[in-house]
């Protein structure tokens, strides 16, 4: 795009709403309508040419409300000063053409660049276009962060502008063409090359570049073919010299695999050998299995009468055992009669026994009635004596009554008593209460405190660090010292907190403050040197500035809507305080509200503040020292981070003070209450003794009572037993009775019993002699089970003979088919395929009746294993001499063998392409490198007129390093030569 020039609709050395005139009187510009910076226009009677601007309008843009300008046709400067909205012009050119925020290098989102507190923004660019202007407009909504776009008023959308915008050749993106004040450093920092396509694509015909692009392309192809045949062109020789030096290797390897063909043949061989030898073995074991097999059936026939005669002599056993125990029946049910009669011969002893017994205790208890008697007679004697030797009790009333009387007092007393512990102890819990609620309202304080501290730990952890020493050696300190800022500050609202974070740099709030020199130097050492901590300390002035008052009354600056100065707004130790009003003037910063900010520029005006605070933003106002026009800045506060915690210092004593009083309430009702208690324990053992003397008292008083009601509760008694008499003798007769008559009845069962045991003698003869004969039937069967076991014992040794003789058969019969089958394996046979005829002698039989050819082949090698195996020796150390040979050698040196001949003819495809490509390059060359040099003539005009007029002289031009091979790295950008005309 040709650089359009640029001209104001007005005139006005207004340029933005910052720069204030030194005249009160002067006018101050329209917050709806800002004036633009005077754009000098040089006139001229040439056209706009396509693509030039021909007016710019914003609203609501950066630092403008409203503002339009009018470029001119050629070229254009636009002149302000510092903040009067240049830029922002610049801003609006390149987001009007579809730009992005990223090409001015300011801010990484388009609602940044719409005017602070408006939610909409708009930029509208016309163009000339022969067939008629284009106007673009591009609306900015803040909220969504995005642009709603229009050509000539109607909707559209990104993409058509953009490729409205590329077809007039306008590249906002090239620094070529758009060079914004923040791209100059890197304008600076682009290659000749980068320079050389970015004028090309800027000032140069469309197929240029293109024509650059295909050359480099062709370039960067044909340096890939040359690389690609000097490689294939190496490792063609490569391979060629190695398939010579591995020949030799290749000639010993098969000489080596005829040795190993031998070796194959005599392995095939040795099965059929193998196999013929264990048919032979197994011919011979069939024989013996046979004789063994007669064997065995003559002793099994040879058993069968010793078999029938142990099988009667079991049949006799049965029997005898059976009557064995019939008679042991009936020897069982004549023991349980014998055992019944005795049964009944012990009842009736027991019976005896039972009445004696019950005699014996009649008797018992008659000689204890009589003692009985006799004790409760002198019982009644005693009593009657203590009776008579009681002294009369009425004179004891007096002294029950007055113990009564000092009872009922010492019990007032102790109620009173208890009453005062009760009122004390209440009063003790409500101070304990007390104490809890304040000592809870000091933990919060603590905690409010330990917030700020815990701030401090995770930003400035060197910084707390030196706090916790602080704390711990005071003692090395002469005069006050006090933490870091932020600790000590204490706001009245922590929504001021942001003005005092924003006035005060971080590295004062963090910073010590000393009242003298030599503590700081001490405390320097201390932390810095030796504990290497990084910390900041400030000296308190010695004057203090702590209660210096403001230039100017607060109640003069409340019509502006100031509310308080920053000093105001928080509490202090007096050396911060005096510290931050000398270093920061804080008694002089007054600070307002949305109210201030509305009429800023009246404030900015009549005030001559140096520093001023809004609701959101802080103002700085500064004269200009050449002009003498007030500049002010301003910048939005920073959310507040350290100073947010708020704690009441005043009130924290004041509840210490209350925790003091508390405990000392406490000390008084604690020390009242062990008083009452050593009284209610006075009390209490004086009221035990008194109960005692009382009870002691009625005790004498009721004695003569009781003892006449003993008196008559013994004679009842006595009465009682006297009548309950027992006849001994008549008990005694009619036991002896009873004793006579039972042992009658004994004496007729003793002789039932006597012949109950005879019969039962009797049947235990019969039963011995019945087994007696069993004995004896069951020793002949013993002699003739163990003739019959020697026999099974042969027996069984000759059938385990047979077994293993058979089994020895079925596994020489198993090896013999499976050395037939590895034999058919080896020889490459089928289970039904026969040996071919050449190789065959003669035709043996197989064993279990199958007939197959035996194979008799390879006659000229040997015939038995022996031999066989000593060949197979032979070879294999004769094989084994060809050591380092590698199978893969034969199978890589055929491979190469055919990538040799691949490789040749793929050589030779490439580098017919190489000679197509490098032809294409001399076309696309001559194309783009004559008109790069036209227009670099035409440049180099201009450019050398230009320093002409300025009585200096300058050329441009194309260096190339090889006019010859001209490739990606040989065009430069030329350097511009700037030299004094003589």
């Amino acid at each position: 795009m040709a650089t359009p020039s640029r001209k104001t609709s007005t005139a006005s050395p207004q340029a933005s709403k910052r720069a204030l005139p030194r005249d009160p009187s002067a006018e101050v510009p329209s917050k709806r309508k800002n004036s633009a910076p005077q754009l000098p226009l040089l006139q001229s009677s040439r056209p706009f040419v396509e693509g030039s601007i021909v007016r710019i309008s914003m609203e609501n843009f950066l630092t403008y409300d409203i503002c339009e300008v009018s470029p001119g046709p050629h070229l254009n400067m636009i002149i302000g000063a510092n903040g009067t909205g240049k830029s922002s012009i610049v801003c609006a050119i390149c987001l009007g053409l579809a730009g992005k925020p990223a090409f001015m290098g300011r801010a990484d989102k388009v609602g940044f660049f719409v005017k602070r507190g408006c939610s909409r923004g708009m930029v509208e660019i016309e163009l000339f276009r022969a067939s008629g202007n284009l106007v673009i407009t591009r609306e900015i909504d803040v909220a969504k962060n995005q642009s709603f776009w229009f050509i000539n008023k109607k909707s559209t959308t990104q993409k058509v502008v953009e490729e409205q915008v590329a077809a007039l050749n306008i590249q906002v993106g090239n620094l070529c063409q758009f060079l914004p004040q923040d791209k100059v450093g890197e304008f600076a920092k682009l290659s000749k090359i980068e320079l050389l396509e970015a004028t090309e694509k800027s000032i140069g015909p469309p197929e240029m570049h293109r024509y650059h692009c295909e050359l480099k392309n062709f370039r960067e192809k044909e340096k890939q073919l040359e690389t690609s045949c000097k490689e294939k062109t190496e490792y063609l020789q490569k391979m060629v010299q190695r398939n010579e030096r591995y020949k030799q290797d290749v000639e010993r390897f098969y000489e080596r695999k005829r040795h190993l063909d031998l070796i194959e043949m005599l392995e095939a061989k040795r099965p059929w050998v193998e196999y013929e030898n264990v048919r032979q073995e197994y011919e011979e074991v069939k024989l013996v299995r046979d004789r063994v097999k007669e064997e065995v059936r003559k002793l099994k026939e040879g058993q069968i009468p010793m078999t029938r005669r142990i099988e009667e002599m079991e049949r006799e056993r049965h029997n005898l055992e059976a009557r064995i125990k019939e008679k042991a029946t009936d020897i069982k049910e004549a023991s349980q009669k014998c055992k019944q009669k005795q049964d009944v011969i012990e009842r009736k002893d027991k019976h005896i026994e039972e009445l004696q017994q019950a005699l014996t205790v009649k008797q018992n208890e008659e000689h204890d009635r009589q003692r009985r008697i006799s004790n409760t007679r002198k019982m009644i004697e005693d009593l009657q004596n203590e009776l008579k030797t009681t002294e009369n009790c009425e004179n004891l009333q007096p002294q029950i009554d007055a113990i009564t009387n000092d009872l009922r007092r010492i019990q007032d007393e102790k109620a009173l008593c208890e009453g005062e512990i009760i009122d004390k102890r209440r009063e003790r819990e409500t101070l304990e209460k007390e104490k809890k609620s304040v000592d809870d309202h000091i933990v919060r304080f603590d905690n409010l405190m330990n917030q700020k501290e815990d701030k401090l730990r995770q930003r400035f952890r060197d910084t707390y660090d030196a706090v916790l020493w602080l704390r711990n050696n005071r003692d090395k300190f002469k005069q006050r010292v006090c933490e870091p800022i932020m600790l000590t500050i204490n706001m009245k609202d922590n929504k001021n907190a942001k003005y005092i974070e924003n006035h005060i740099p971080s590295n004062d709030l963090r910073a010590f403050v000393f009242e003298s020199q030599e503590d700081m130097e001490v405390f320097l050492k201390e932390v810095r040197d030796n504990k290497k901590l990084r910390v900041n300390a400030v000296i308190a002035p010695k004057s203090s500035y702590a209660d210096r008052a403001p230039s100017r009354s607060l109640n003069e600056l409340k019509q502006y809507g100031f509310f308080s100065y920053l000093r105001e707004l928080f509490d202090a130790p007096d050396p911060v305080m005096s510290y931050l009003c000398c270093q920061y003037h804080i008694h002089e910063v007054p600070v307002g509200t949305e109210r201030t900010r509305e009429r800023i520029e009246r404030v900015i005006q009549e005030t001559r503040l140096k520093q001023i605070y809004t609701a959101e933003e802080k103002y700085v106002v500064k004269t200009s020292f050449y002009s003498n026009k007030v500049i002010s800045s301003n910048t939005s506060l920073k959310v507040a981070q350290f100073l947010t915690v708020t704690v009441d210092l005043e009130q924290r004593r004041h509840l210490e003070e209350q925790l003091k009083e508390i405990n000392r309430k406490l000390q008084a009702v604690e020390s009242g209450l062990i008083a009452l208690r050593e009284t209610s324990k006075h009390l209490e053992h004086k009221d035990n003794e008194l109960r005692q003397k009382k009870k002691e008292l009625l005790e004498r008083k009721t004695k003569k009572r009781q003892l006449e009601q003993k008196i008559s509760s013994k004679l009842g008694s006595l009465k009682l037993m006297e009548q309950d008499t027992c006849n001994l003798e008549e008990e005694e007769r009619k036991a002896s009775t009873k004793i006579k008559e039972i042992n009658v009845q004994k004496a007729k069962l003793v002789t039932e019993l006597t012949n109950l045991i005879k019969i039962c003698t009797s049947l235990h003869i019969q039963k011995v002699d019945l087994i007696l004969q069993n004995t004896t039937v069951i020793s002949e069967k013993n002699k003739l089970e163990s003739d019959y076991m020697a026999a099974s014992s042969q027996l069984r040794l000759t059938e385990q003979h047979f077994i293993e003789l058979d089994e020895n058969r079925q596994r020489l019969l198993q090896k013999c088919k499976e050395l037939m089958k590895r034999a058919r394996q080896v020889c490459n046979l089928g289970a039904e395929q026969t040996l071919p005829q050449e190789y065959q002698t003669q035709v043996p039989t197989i064993p279990n009746g199958h007939n197959s050819s035996l194979p008799m082949v390879f006659q000229d090698l040997p015939n038995t294993l022996d031999e066989i195996d000593a060949l197979l020796i032979e070879e294999r150390s004769r094989a084994s001499c060809f050591t380092g040979l590698n199978p893969t050698i034969v199978q890589e040196y055929t491979k190469r063998e055919e990538e040799i001949e691949q490789l040749t003819e793929e050589l030779k495809g490439k580098k017919v392409e190489l000679d197509q490509y490098r032809e294409n390059i001399s076309q696309v060359k001559e194309r783009w490198l004559n008109p790069l040099k036209e227009l670099v003539e035409k440049i180099n005009e201009k450019f050398s007129n230009f320093f002409s007029s300025m009585q200096c002289a300058g050329e441009v031009d194309l260096h190339t390093e090889n006019e010859v091979n001209l490739n990606l790295t040989d065009l430069e950008m030329p350097s511009m030569r700037i030299v004094n005309k003589p």
